[in-house]
Parts: C-alpha cells; sequence; structure tokens
C-alpha cells in the first residue's frame, strides 16, 4: 500500500500534471511538424534543388530477393520485400523536423522570457515608485507592507507548553 500512496503523492504533483500536458501538446506539435516538413518544406527543398525526394536516399546492403517486381530506387517497395537497407533519407527528414521544433521552442521560450522580464520590470518600478517619498502612497497599505514584512522577518515561535495552565 506504501508503494500505491507514494505514487498517488507523485501523480498529484503539479509539475507531473504539467508534464503530461507538455507531453501531449508535444505529440500533436510533432504533428504539425511533420505535416509541416512533408507536405511543405521537403516539396519546396526538392523543387529549389531539383526534384529530391529523401524519402528514397538509401543505402542497399543486402540483395534484392529474385521475383521483386517493384522498383530498385523505391525504398518504401524495397523495405517491404525485406531487402536489408539504410534509409538515411528518413534520418535527414527527421533532422528537418527537430530544427523546425527547435526553432519553434527556442522562439517560445525567448518570447516569454521577454514577457516574464518585462513583467519583472515593471514590477520593480513599481516597488520603486512606492518608496518614492514624492509619490503619494496610501498609508494602509504602507503599514500592511511593514506587517508583511516583520511576519516574513520573524519566525513564529510555539506557545511554550509549561505556561498554560489547566
Amino acid at each position: 500500500m506504501k508503494l500505491a500512496s507514494e505514487f498517488k503523492k507523485f501523480i498529484a504533483r503539479g509539475n507531473v500534471i504539467d508534464l503530461a500536458v507538455g507531453v501531449v501538446i508535444g505529440a500533436a506539435f510533432s504533428g504539425i511538424v511533420t505535416q509541416l516538413t512533408q507536405g511543405v518544406l521537403m516539396p519546396l527543398i526538392g523543387w529549389f534543388f531539383g526534384d529530391i525526394d529523401f524519402s528514397n536516399w538509401f543505402l542497399l546492403l543486402g540483395e534484392i530477393p529474385e521475383g521483386y517486381e517493384g522498383a530498385i530506387d523505391n525504398y518504401e517497395q524495397l523495405k517491404e520485400a525485406g531487402v536489408a537497407m539504410i534509409g538515411y533519407g528518413a534520418l535527414l527528414t527527421a533532422l528537418i523536423n527537430f530544427l523546425i521544433v527547435a526553432m519553434a521552442l527556442f522562439v517560445l521560450v525567448r518570447s516569454v522570457n521577454r514577457v516574464t522580464e518585462e513583467m519583472q520590470r515593471k514590477q520593480a518600478a513599481t516597488e520603486d515608485s512606492s518608496q518614492n517619498p514624492e509619490v503619494p502612497t496610501d498609508p494602509q497599505l504602507d503599514v500592511l507592507k511593514k506587517i508583511l514584512a516583520e511576519l516574513k522577518r520573524e519566525p513564529a515561535t510555539p506557545p511554550d507548553p509549561s505556561s498554560t495552565s489547566h
């Protein structure tokens, strides 16, 4: 039972749930990137460089079986026939997919960092203006801030049990 309760506690933690959401979004994003690569970028690269089809770039390792009737330059047909090959064209496509995902994540993280830094700058400016005597502030808010600062500085001490009477 201890293992089950530890697992339940582990799953209930917020960062595990955040990670699960990230994995689901990542899987969906991966599908978008795959379609972008196969449907848009690879045809553009092929058109620009002269009809390049990375899917059929491979290194033939084994012999083509007798009676094979498919094309000898078609990776999928040779793979179905059981020919040993290294499909480095698929690796190139996967690398392009990775670079697209990495660039998208870089742009996303960069944008989030900029927004976070701007929020921190605004917060610091607000805190600085509250310490400036020329800027009028709410006296009640100032008192509450002082109380909060005192509470943060002094650790709470538990009451002495010997001082209580029964």
